[in-house]
């Protein structure tokens, strides 16, 4: 007898149906799975027997063929076991139930129980597309599951309780989320700037790159700050929508990282790699590939500590992403994009030694070592940095005062305010802050007066910038206006813009 059970694949970070048939034949026992699965999903055939038989059902001794169509999308990971021992029992008459509008995900222990898969936010999400009105998910992933409205979500805690609740013995209530959306308002950091002693010009240059989303690297002596005042910078950038939430969680369900008992991100992810990743690390990539540390960090904050220790190649892979905030992997199978809008903070020390041009340690390297720890950057990625900032050491009364610093929350609300000036600015468009704007917008809303057009022309005359360079001036001095709750560029932003493009030269 034939069966068909409806599934579902992940690619990249979108869905894709498939439809699990399975046939039993007369014959000895064979059991064959086709259609491009992989390692994983080959496993499945041991997995299903031992779950079938120890919840109390019966494995056919028959040929059993399963086919997963379309057989030209790869099937990977553990989610179609539960699919899989659906069908053999609907084929071999052990139960009798329509599921052809329902969807099946898990993967199944030998006991029977069902256990966790990865990407059921973008399944699910799938589903409701498709007009499928209920998904069977395993238990612990129903709260994700249930974040997608308008949808019937059935947590499935074992086998033999699914096949109770198709035969109408013992039905199993559908799940109804709990989670508080207001929590999206209330995140909790690990540090803030009211604890960073000193240090004002830098958190003034951090406000204005997390109120227009801006790239901004920081050079400095050890031991200046620069690490800790990244680590607080997600303190003060504006909490994420509900739909910014669900970008960012759909990602962490995909690379398997969503934290236990969490169904959706509630903070900005803050990515900091080390300098030894791979560039399919950074990226993403792999034979099939995965979302890399750039797509973690999608609407949120990518920190790259000590920034000339990564590999020359590795920082040029960024090129792209910064200006397109996506990123495309391209294999022999095909081509995914994954989204890449994402925060960068790089630091670095001015010299290996790390003290060139400090006023208390003397620098040891010579001049061409200098200048060969900083071409370590290349200029056409410095060139995509809007903000660059030299952070100082910070001196003993300022690090031994009981004073406390502005904290975060003030400077948030101001982040706020800027932000949703920008998203007025930006209805009806695809742009979300003053970084995203391309050459069109910038010449509608970044309009200089007189005294700022010369300003403009003397700074590019003497500081030799490119047009690129041009453009993310007026970007930054947009959001700097928009800080000041002002509708036009003046002076003294165009001013302040200017003084983070510069940075040091040998």
């Amino acid at each position: 007898m034939l069966a068909k059970v409806t599934s579902c694949a992940v690619i990249g970070l979108e869905g894709a149906l498939v439809d699990v048939e399975v046939d039993i034949a007369r014959g000895l026992f064979s059991f064959v799975l086709v259609g491009l699965p992989d390692a994983a999903v080959q496993e499945s055939r041991e997995r299903v027997q031992a779950a079938i038989r120890n919840s109390n059902c019966q494995m056919p001794v028959r040929r059993i063929t399963v086919n997963l169509a379309p057989a030209d999308i790869r099937k990977e990971g553990p989610a179609y076991d539960l699919p899989i021992a659906l069908g053999i029992l609907l084929a071999s008459e052990q139960i009798s139930a329509d599921v052809s509008d329902a969807l099946f995900i898990g993967e199944l222990s030998l006991d029977g129980a069902v256990r966790h898969v990865n990407g059921v936010l973008p399944m699910v999400s799938l589903a409701r597309e498709k007009g499928i009105g209920r998904v069977y998910v395993p238990a612990v992933d129903a709260p994700e599951a249930a974040l997608i409205p308008g949808i019937e979500v059935i947590p499935v805690a074992t086998l033999g309780e699914l096949v109770a609740h198709l035969q109408g013995y013992v039905l199993i209530p559908p799940y109804r989320s709990t989670f508080d959306l207001s929590r999206l308002d209330e995140p909790q950091y690990a540090s803030d700037f009211a604890e960073i002693r000193g240090q004002e010009s830098v958190k003034r240059a951090l406000e204005v790159a997390a109120a227009g989303n801006h790239c901004i690297l920081m050079v400095g002596p050890p031991g200046a700050g620069k690490t800790l005042l990244a680590r607080s910078t997600p303190s003060i950038l504006p909490n994420m929508t509900i739909e910014e939430a669900l970008e960012v969680t759909k990602i962490f369900s995909v690379s398997g990282l969503l934290p236990p008992g969490q169904p959706m991100m509630l903070h900005r992810p803050f990515r900091a790699p080390h300098h030894t990743i791979s560039n399919a690390g950074l990226v993403g990539g792999g034979h099939w590939p995965r979302p890399g540390e750039i797509s973690l960090a999608h609407r949120g904050v990518l920190f790259l500590d000590e920034l000339p220790e990564f590999g020359p190649h590795t920082l040029e892979l960024l090129r792209q992403p910064l200006e397109d905030h996506i990123v495309t992997i391209s294999r022999a199978q095909g081509s995914l994009t994954f989204p890449a809008n994402f925060m960068l903070i790089a630091a670095m020390n001015p010299c290996p030694c790390g003290y060139y041009g400090d006023s208390t340690h003397e620098c040891t390297c010579s001049s061409a070592a200098v200048i060969r720890y900083q071409q370590r950057i290349s200029g056409p990625l410095l060139d995509r940095i809007d903000l660059h900032i030299e952070v100082p050491r910070v001196e003993y009364e300022k690090l031994s005062s009981d004073r406390l610093a502005e904290p975060s929350a003030q400077i948030r609300e101001r982040v706020q305010r800027a932000r949703e000036a920008q998203r007025r600015r930006f209805a009806g468009t695809r742009l979300l802050s003053n970084a995203d704007m391309g050459p069109k917008e910038v010449r509608e809303y970044c309009v200089l007066d007189e005294t700022g057009r010369n300003l403009m022309k003397a700074a590019m005359r003497q500081l030799g910038m490119s047009a690129r360079a041009f453009h993310r001036i007026l970007k930054v001095s947009r959001t700097i206006a928009d800080l000041a709750g002002s509708e036009r560029i003046e002076t003294a932003h165009l001013a302040e813009a200017l003084q983070y493009r510069t940075r040091r030269q040998m």
